[in-house]
């Protein structure tokens, strides 16, 4: 296999904070020796977070075997999801905004038509519903875990809390319409095609508050692994709070 050298569009900062936590928690496990010192381990999780680089990619460029990728990777994603904020967590740092916006999205998955549970009918794909939680500027506040494809956003919302938690700290939420229902504090734009013209202008000035909310989107799928996941969905959760550990730390 040829080796070449690349690059990863992510700052230092980032490497040093992973290598860090990985140092810590080889303390904590009274590691004594490994094939790859943490700075090496730190480089190769984010190569695969960020770039998608792959197992067998990553072991030939490592000079390390596929199985020991695996639990490189497979240990990381566990440290760092361990540090992601809990939706009070991220609840508190928001009361001080002035509103929060809520949406959903659909990370693809590699699963075949007989997996019914993972099929969005409204992306016509499988893959994972993850609810995300921005503040007024787009910035990433909050992941949740990682629902079936086939779960309604409203759904999603409520099994993880998100709406009672925004009720119970007075928080103000802009989310679309498939959120219709959810509760006062929600605010979303009116359904239908004949509208009145100033249903109309509030759904544009809905539109222009809650458009930057995509951005937070963009920064997920920023981690080109989340394009395309071929992991078990059980891991999918904690890649995602990985994800949105090491957005934190590079800012």
């Amino acid at each position: 296999m040829l080796v070449y050298p690349s690059s990863i569009d992510l700052s230092s900062s980032t490497l040093r904070h992973l290598t860090r936590q990985l140092i810590a928690r080889r303390r904590e496990l009274g590691t004594r020796w490994r094939r790859l010192p943490a700075g090496r381990q730190a480089l190769l999780v984010l190569a695969h977070l960020r770039c998608g680089d792959t197992y067998a990619q990553l072991a030939a460029g490592f000079g390390i075997g596929i199985a020991t990728v695996y639990r490189y990777i497979r240990e990381a994603i566990e440290v760092l999801a361990a540090l992601a904020p809990s939706l009070d967590e991220a609840v508190e740092t928001a009361r001080p905004k002035a509103f929060v916006i809520l949406d959903g999205t659909l990370l693809p998955i590699d699963r075949i038509a007989a997996d019914t549970p993972y099929y969005s009918g409204k992306h016509k794909r499988h893959g994972m519903n993850v609810q995300v939680l921005t503040d007024p500027f787009g910035e990433l506040l909050w992941a949740s875990a990682a629902l079936p494809g086939s779960t309604h956003d409203l759904t999603a919302a409520r099994s993880h809390g998100i709406l009672d938690a925004l009720a119970a700290a007075g928080l103000k939420c802009w989310a679309d319409k498939a959120y219709q229902g959810a509760g006062q504090h929600i605010r979303v734009p009116f359904r239908g095609r004949r509208l009145k013209r100033w249903k109309r202008r509030h759904n544009s000035s809905h539109a222009k508050i809650r458009c930057v909310g995509e951005q937070a989107m963009a920064v997920l799928k920023g981690w080109r692994l989340l394009r395309k996941l071929r992991c078990s969905t059980d891991r999918i959760t904690d890649i995602v709070k990985a994800v949105l550990v090491l957005h934190h730390a590079s800012e």
